[in-house]
């Protein structure tokens, strides 16, 4: 490997030469490699930050990035929910390509015991860096898998995609961790399991009857085997969210359960520390730190210290803890001399989630004057994402682009900054941002992305840069409940595909550059260029289409049940508890 001197020089030259980078003009590039620094939002509105025009939760800290560095006002997830979307981000790739789909209504990941994941053959930034000398690590959500055939072959665990140090939750932050009332899967799975209890009771009391009134004849088996299902089914549901929490909301450090279930009011704190521990270790050498932070997702766990603090209740506190945190991230790197030779990048997943609501308290985010949110295939609210790029004395500080990007435009852009090399044996999605960042373009590479939900097609969008048009076009929506309302309340998330989706044929236009709340749908009657604009998009969608490889659904049934001897425990299966953390006060540094 090339000497850090030597290996910065040779991406300045680079830059120079591919950019007509002009060092006096966009910061001097003669330093060593950048360190990165990628923190990403869980189920985070666009709206709720400052300097993307909120003014009623406190985001210092985020508006501190912005104002240092370049704010991007069209960045996009390339999914609606976050196991594809993280896929996309870490890849570079839609997730289509890498199987991080399902199509079956299986949006995400459901469980930490299952065999889909992130599949082997996927190449990372982290794992081009690690190649490249960087020391890399992984902080808080993954979301992404762990095992495919036993409880401990870690296939799909971050340190198998390039990652040398972990240390969060494998699987993500969810309602049903603290029994909250806004549950993902255990108010189902209670309702279902009194069902087939209310059943096998019936059955069994009806047999009962019979024989004792002699109606029915023969011997007691059956009653026998239906009142023990019975039993079993109630014992189930009785139990159900007691084995959630264990099976899911747990804490790892690289291949160790360190804390089973987990203990969420010291959590913050172990984080921050594990942040900092990892920034001293690395501090001499080129590192990428991916903080994936557990905020804000329901249930939002916020510590006392942020509780009550906000306008906007528990979601507002948890914002503002989430800030917070972000600041003293920042913090360790002013200390540690770290914040003119590192890239601080800030977005979320993908939009806040409207669905989460309970009575008159709304527990999920705002996306500003974008429509829908999370979950809800193309629109605008789940899929545009903040954006913001920090790197002192190189990105011009205040700088606001209005170009379509990517989340998936993260990868070519880091792997390049870090003296790596894009993957040329697959189709990579993201273009590099740097000529844009530093003001040497004037447009965006995209000229076409593709909004899917699942493995279905929902948008797309045709930045038509010679004229400043930006059309979308949408084939398919989700039917919204109640009617007249503005998400899919009262069913958790709105789905992709079955009668409650509406197909638009022909498609439904907007021009987003005059309209980015995606108000008023365009007709042939109303623009002349509608026929047009949807046959060009139509033929975009056709060459994509024949970039696509056939691969394994990674988040169909199969591959997205639970299975017990997938299930990571600490101790003897179910008894799955521990406690390695102690006081996070004195809790040792770890190594790589």
């Amino acid at each position: 490997m090339l000497p850090r001197e030597h290996s910065w020089s040779w991406l300045a030259v680079t830059v120079g030469v591919l950019l007509g980078v002009r060092p006096s003009a966009c910061g001097d590039l003669s330093g060593a490699r950048p360190n990165i620094l990628l923190l990403m939002a869980d189920d985070f509105g666009i709206g709720d930050i400052g300097c993307y025009g909120n003014n009623t939760i406190r985001t210092p800290n985020i508006d501190r990035l912005a104002e240092d560095g370049v704010t991007l006002t069209q960045h996009l997830a390339a999914a609606s929910v976050c196991t594809p979307s993280r896929a996309a981000f870490l890849t570079g790739r839609y997730p289509l390509r890498s199987g991080m789909v399902s199509s079956n209504g299986y949006r995400v990941l459901q469980w930490t015991g299952v065999s889909g994941g992130l599949p082997t053959n996927e190449t990372t930034f982290a794992k081009i860096l690690k190649d490249r000398g960087y020391a890399t690590g992984l902080i808080g959500k993954w979301h992404l898998g762990l095992n495919c055939n036993s409880s401990n072959d870690h296939c799909h665990h971050p340190l198998n995609h390039g990652f040398d140090h972990f240390y969060g939750m494998p699987f993500s932050m969810m309602g049903d961790c603290v029994h909250w009332e806004l549950s993902e899967k255990r108010a189902g799975m209670e309702h279902k399991l009194n069902v087939c209890f209310q059943i096998m009771a019936f059955a069994a009391l009806t047999l009962t009857a019979g024989k004792l009134t002699r109606l029915t004849s023969g011997s007691w088996t059956p009653v026998i085997w239906l009142t023990t299902a019975a039993f079993l089914f109630f014992m189930t549901s009785y139990f159900v969210g007691v084995l959630i929490v264990h099976a899911d909301c747990f804490l790892m450090r690289n291949h160790t359960i360190t804390e089973q279930p987990m203990h969420f009011q010291r959590t913050t704190s172990l984080i921050l520390k594990e942040v900092s521990s990892f920034v001293q270790r690395n501090k001499h050498r080129p590192f990428l730190l991916f903080v994936s932070f557990l905020h804000v997702h329901t249930p939002l766990i916020t510590t006392e210290t942020f509780r009550g603090k906000s306008v906007h209740g528990l979601y507002g506190d948890n914002t503002e803890e989430m800030d917070w945190m972000l600041g003293q991230i920042l913090d360790t790197l002013d200390m540690e001399g770290l914040t003119n030779s590192t890239l601080v990048y800030f977005t979320s997943d993908h939009g806040g989630s409207l669905e989460a609501q309970l009575r008159n308290h709304q527990y999920g985010g705002w996306n500003g004057i974008y429509k829908g949110g999370k979950g809800m295939g193309g629109w605008e609210g789940g899929i545009r994402v903040p954006g913001i790029f920090r790197w002192p004395g190189v990105l011009p500080a205040g700088r606001v682009i209005h170009e379509p990007t990517s989340l998936m435009d993260v990868f070519p852009t880091v792997v390049q900054l870090g003296g790596g090399e894009v993957p040329q044996d697959r189709v990579i999605d993201g273009r590099d941002l740097l000529p844009l960042l530093l003001g040497t373009v004037q447009h965006s590479d995209h000229e076409f992305l593709l909004h899917y939900c699942e493995n279905l097609l929902h948008a797309v969008r045709w930045h038509q840069r010679d004229e400043g048009r930006l059309w979308k076009v949408h084939y398919r929506t989700p039917v919204f409940h109640p009617e007249g309302a503005g998400a899919c309340y009262g069913r958790g998330v709105c789905p992709c595909s079955g009668d409650h989706v509406a197909h638009h044929d022909p498609p439904l236009l907007f021009d987003l550059s005059r309209d980015p709340a995606e108000a008023h749908a365009l007709t042939p009657d109303t623009e002349p260029l509608f026929y047009q604009v949807t046959d060009t998009i139509a033929r975009a969608v056709e060459a994509h289409r024949r970039t696509l490889s056939p691969v394994r659904l990674q988040l169909d049934t199969w591959g997205n049940i639970w299975t017990p001897w997938l299930q990571p425990c600490c101790g003897r299966f179910p008894l799955c508890w521990c406690d390695r953390e102690g006081d996070p006060g004195s809790l040792p540094a770890t190594e790589n």
